[in-house]
């Protein structure tokens, strides 16, 4: 024992703490560290076999997989899209717009991912601010916040809800209502509203990519070989064409042919138009050093065979740090960098010299048909637009009610919730509200073993007596008053989760939670409630939620825009959150 802590203790909080700096500070696979985590709690003997691989076997994770297929058969049936296009409507104020987006938002991440929602209405947002005269990064930040809150007034809304409650269950026998934290959400998400609206000054007013990118005369240069130049006849990279300093050679006019992306071999021929893109004053010293002359008339745009799409640099990208010009990314997908913009303003330098940060915007020039949603693609770049719009019909109708019917069953206590998701998920299958290459796609392993070691973390904390430990740590400071003790837990939750995953959070948490309520003799039950909302509302950092870098980059946001307004949030409610739940479940003590 040292320190009140035995050896596999000790071998536990080392492990956590590993983990979760790994996470932090590294590119590795999330999945990758929490299986290593489980490998040496497991060859240590923390664990046995049993404990270590529960995770896998966790209800509340088989539920978590089963909704990636519910939600696939909502997605392409355009359930989300029918919404969007019936809700948002031209309110007249940005009180107005701000409730007609975070209501409609949070309704649907109660029982939809986050993040399928963000994702969703990140364009929409964008082009229906400019409709209404307000800045983009003035409604970005609600949108993910909404989506936050939404997502803990259902226990199927957001992971963590789901392995929270199954824990409860595994260790009490009772499973909690779908419906359990509705109350306690709603009235966060009504003070939240409220408190992005009078806190509005705090939102930035910031451009946005699409406004850097607007135009393309301010990123392309044409310039046209005269009859009698000394380059006709050698390769492009011959006469030194193919990155040049301050720009790249992104298309060649031979008359009516257009070449995108150029050969490296492509000789060059009287009259041939030349398209550049990067920083337009060095790339006019071509009239210079080669002899070329301004074309009398730009004829270059995007047509039919190329066009220009916008993508932010994803968090783990392996592009960050990374120069575009020194790495295969353009030949190997098909595509050439045009431009980079950072906060909202573009770089003034040669895209391809530019070291990519992640949330970078980068202006594509691209295929008409590129499928961004290949697992390559997806792991790099996130794309603003999208080509897969479905077609809103009969089996939209068919999917809501396959999901209503699925919250409603589980809501009185006709079916247990595993159940009624593998039943909506066999009706989205049977119905052809998804096919099983869809259903298949739409199952994220990654995140489905990061649950799962969420799990297993849960049980070493307990097994090992760190949750015990922690626990009569915490009632020794706060003493024996139980919501201040809730308190007290909530509020370290809260700004822990703004750095590690909240799933991750709350399986450590749980723990602790139910062993001091268990330690102060009251019913864990309106502590846990607490706690869920607790380790999801991030509101502080862009990486305290997958939701907050969707918006990042899109909104031209700096770190301490989140900061600015974040600390707030979390403040008021944290504050909000412990008074419903003490008034909607008063606490209980112990037979």
């Amino acid at each position: 024992m040292f320190l009140g802590f035995s050896i596999h203790a000790w071998i536990t909080i080392i492990t956590v703490l590993a983990m979760f700096s790994i996470l932090l500070f590294t590119k590795l696979r999330s999945d990758l560290v929490f299986l290593g985590a489980i490998g040496v709690l497991y060859v240590t003997g923390v664990l046995d076999a049993k404990e270590a691989f529960s995770g896998f076997s966790s209800t509340s994770v088989i539920v978590i997989g089963v909704l990636f297929v519910v939600v696939a058969g909502l997605t392409h049936t355009g359930v989300l899209q029918w919404i969007v296009k019936h809700l948002l409507g031209q309110p007249k104020s940005y009180k107005g717009a701000v409730m007609r987006l975070m209501l409609p938002v949070a309704a649907l991440s109660s029982f939809l991912s986050n993040t399928t929602v963000v994702a969703l209405f990140v364009n929409i947002v964008k082009m229906w601010s400019k409709k209404l005269g307000i800045s983009p990064s003035k409604l970005l930040i609600p949108l993910s916040y909404a989506s936050g809150m939404g997502g803990v007034c259902t226990l199927i809304g957001t992971p963590p809800n789901l392995i929270i409650s199954g824990l409860y269950a595994d260790q009490t026998g009772t499973a909690m209502n779908v419906l359990a934290t509705t109350i306690p959400g709603l009235f966060c998400l009504f003070v939240g509203v409220l408190s992005i609206i009078a806190l509005r000054r705090l939102l930035p007013d910031r451009k946005t990519p699409d406004d850097v990118f607007e135009d393309t005369a301010e990123y392309t240069v044409e310039l046209m070989v005269p009859a009698d130049n000394p380059h006709i006849g050698k390769r492009v990279v011959d006469a030194g064409l193919k990155d040049i300093h301050g720009g790249r050679l992104i298309e060649i006019i031979h008359f009516d042919e257009v070449l995108s992306p150029v050969p490296d071999d492509e000789p060059i021929m009287g009259g041939d138009r030349l398209v550049f893109a990067g920083q337009i004053d060095e790339i006019l010293d071509l009239q210079k050093t080669h002899g070329f002359v301004t074309a009398d008339q730009a004829v270059f745009k995007m047509g039919e065979e190329r066009q220009l799409r916008t993508a932010y640099v994803a968090l783990n990208s392996s592009l960050i740090h990374k120069c575009i010009g020194n790495t295969t990314f353009e030949k190997d997908n098909n595509m050439t960098l045009v431009a980079v913009a950072r906060y909202g303003k573009r770089i003034e330098q040669s895209p391809h010299e530019v070291k990519l940060h992640a949330g970078d915007s980068l202006l594509l020039e691209c295929p008409p048909k590129l499928n961004v949603n290949t697992e390559r693609l997806q792991s790099q770049l996130y794309f603003y637009d999208s080509d897969q719009v479905p077609n809103i019909g009969h089996q939209t109708i068919v999917s809501s009610v396959i999901m209503i019917a699925m919250v409603a069953l589980s809501a009185l206590n006709v079916l247990p919730l595993l159940q009624c998701a593998f039943l909506a998920a066999a009706a989205m299958l049977l119905f052809r509200c998804c096919n099983p290459e869809q259903a298949m796609k739409a199952i994220n392993w990654e995140i489905l073993m990061v649950f799962a070691g969420s799990v297993v973390l849960g049980v070493a904390i307990q097994k090992t007596g760190i949750a015990e430990r922690l626990a009569y740590g915490i009632l020794d400071v706060c003493g024996t008053n139980p919501i201040i003790v809730m308190t007290a837990i909530c509020f370290v939750a809260t700004f822990i989760t703004e750095f590690i995953s909240n799933t991750a959070a709350g399986a450590m948490f749980f723990p602790i939670m139910y062993e001091a309520a268990i330690q102060l003799g009251y019913e864990p039950y309106p502590f846990l409630i607490a706690l869920m909302i607790s380790v999801s509302s991030s509101f502080a950092t862009p990486i305290g939620s997958p939701t907050h870098m969707l918006v990042y980059a899109p909104g031209g946001y700096r770190f301490s825009d989140f900061l600015r307004i974040g600390l707030l949030m979390n403040i008021i409610i944290l504050a909000a959150n412990i008074f419903i739940v003490n008034i909607a479940f008063p606490l209980t003590p112990l037979p």
